[in-house]
């Protein structure tokens, strides 16, 4: 039913400075989305008389997700606390709202059943404020809400001010709450800034409406995970795992097969055909389609793909803004970058990576290949290690390629250029002139065969190595430099004489 009578005001100026991050708290993203932008889906379907968002750090950015769901936004500066958020939105909430729901923007679990029943539960209990409350097993850290004996709310008590019975209670404030506007605005008014942090607090008024014997009511959550808020990252990826474990078990529902869901990352928008399979370690995100029958192996990426019935997608690949039409096979580790059409029948296989092309039916490039820019026909064939070369340093320039080609492997094609239908490239070839259809161009160097030249290259090496590896004698024992011989004066001769007596 529409709330036209009401304003939903949601709290999203704080930092969050136990997320140790520059991002403000509610621009993190969790199931896909920032968690902002989940609240303001909750709200929307209420049809309030208005969504306002208080914001403060990063308040442009902040800002421009909320008008994007129509939401309007009021600043508060300086920040002093969330007493002080309604008193800065007061000016911006329209007379005609009766009611308010206060939420904070960083509870991205939060259902529109759940405001629905809050919204309502009010109403009919005629209170002045009504708290929606939790049952935890683990209440550690939150207020505890403490009814009197006709079950209304005598006191919300923080942990640190509780006694031994008081923490012994499960029910807990969310801090999401519904206020009749006329008996919230004289207790605002009166709120003081007692504390240490000096802020003015909300909570701090629902005691001031209390002492005024207005009627303080909780309503508890159907499911008490909607109340959980991102404060820390742990709690951001805990929100997260339910939001993709929620996605997983829809898709399920619906037909899917999926192996260890628990691994699987799987956006809010992405939907999938009966009987398709998805396999662990798989990544559906954006706006993905996946048809019927469809098989995605191990640890493939999908963002913004439409996939049709019967397609197959490998292990590994990456594909991106792209369409396969039925009977497809791509990949493993193959690459679709945004533009890629890849038509029925046709098959992109390992190390392939298409851009901004076309893939007639029945056209395979199986092996390492780079198509970019281009159209190929039906039934072509594109050998391994082709390349088109769309880009001259300046400009992008296409390369056409008829129905029935076949390109051989190692081909470069230099755009702009066209082959026609049934033609055949040799395999090495460079080709910067259009190919007449029925034609084989041979673009390369022409061979020349030199009869014994690889004989006689080896016996000359195995030569040249026996030498290098003979040491020469001198090498054994390293030489002595000799000093040149100096000539001696020969030594006169002893004559020895006889003497014959």
């Amino acid at each position: 039913m529409p709330s036209t009578d009401t304003s939903i005001l949601i709290l999203a100026a704080g930092k969050g400075t136990r997320m140790h991050s520059a991002l403000a708290k509610v621009l993190h993203r969790a199931g896909g989305r920032p968690l902002i932008e989940h609240v303001l889906r909750a709200c929307q379907p209420l049809k309030p008389a208005q969504i306002l968002a208080v914001v403060g750090h990063q308040a442009a950015d902040v800002a421009a997700v909320v008008t994007a769901f129509a939401g309007q936004t009021v600043l508060q500066q300086p920040q002093r606390g969330t007493g002080h958020a309604l008193q800065v939105a007061r000016r911006a909430i329209r007379r005609s709202a009766k009611f308010a729901i206060v939420l904070p923007g960083d509870a991205p679990l939060l259902r529109t059943a759940t405001l629905a029943a809050l919204l309502d539960a009010h109403r009919r209990g005629d209170a002045a404020a009504t708290i929606l409350a939790a049952e935890l097993d683990d209440p550690t850290d939150y207020g505890r809400i403490v009814r009197d004996s006709e079950g209304r709310v005598q006191a919300i008590v923080e942990e640190k001010a509780a006694t031994p019975e008081q923490r012994a209670i499960r029910e807990v404030n969310s801090s999401i709450y519904c206020f009749t506007l006329e008996k919230l605005w004289p207790c605002l008014a009166a709120l003081r800034p007692a504390n240490v942090h000096r802020e003015l607090y909300l909570t701090d008024a629902i005691s001031l409406l209390r002492a005024r014997n207005e009627r303080v009511l909780a309503q508890l959550a159907a499911d008490p995970r909607e109340i959980l808020g991102c404060n820390t990252r742990a709690s951001l990826a805990l929100v997260d795992r339910i939001f993709r474990a929620r996605k997983a078990a829809e898709l399920m529902d619906a037909g899917v097969t999926i192996y260890l869901p628990e691994t699987v990352l799987i956006d809010p928008e992405v939907t999938a055909g009966e009987d398709t399979i998805i396999e662990p370690g798989v990544q559906l995100l954006g706006k993905t389609r996946i048809g019927a029958r469809c098989r995605i192996h191990t640890g493939a990426v999908l963002q913004d793909m439409c996939v049709e019935d019967d397609a197959e997608i490998l292990p590994h690949s990456v594909m991106v803004s792209s369409r396969l039409g039925a009977n497809t096979i791509v990949g493993p580790f193959a690459r679709l970058r945004p533009g890629a059409d890849i038509r029925a029948g046709a098959r992109i296989g390992n190390f392939v990576e298409v851009k901004k092309s076309v893939v007639h039916e029945g056209s395979k490039a199986p092996h390492l290949a780079y198509i970019g820019d281009s159209t190929i026909g039906r039934d072509s064939n594109i050998g391994a290690g082709t390349i088109t070369c769309n880009y001259d340093g300046t400009s992008k320039h296409p390369t056409t390629i008829g129905n029935r080609v076949f390109i051989g492997s190692n081909a470069t094609l230099v755009a702009p250029v066209r082959v026609g239908d049934g033609a055949y490239v040799a395999a090495g070839s460079t080709i910067t002139d259009n190919v007449p259809p029925d034609a084989l161009a041979i673009a390369r160097g022409r061979q020349s065969n030199k009869p014994g030249w690889a004989a006689a290259r080896r016996r000359a090496l195995k030569s040249a190595n026996r030498d290098k590896g003979r040491a020469p004698k001198s090498a054994a024992r390293p030489a002595r430099k000799k000093s040149p011989k100096r000539r001696s004066k020969p030594k006169p001769r002893l004559r020895v004489k006889s003497h014959r007596r």
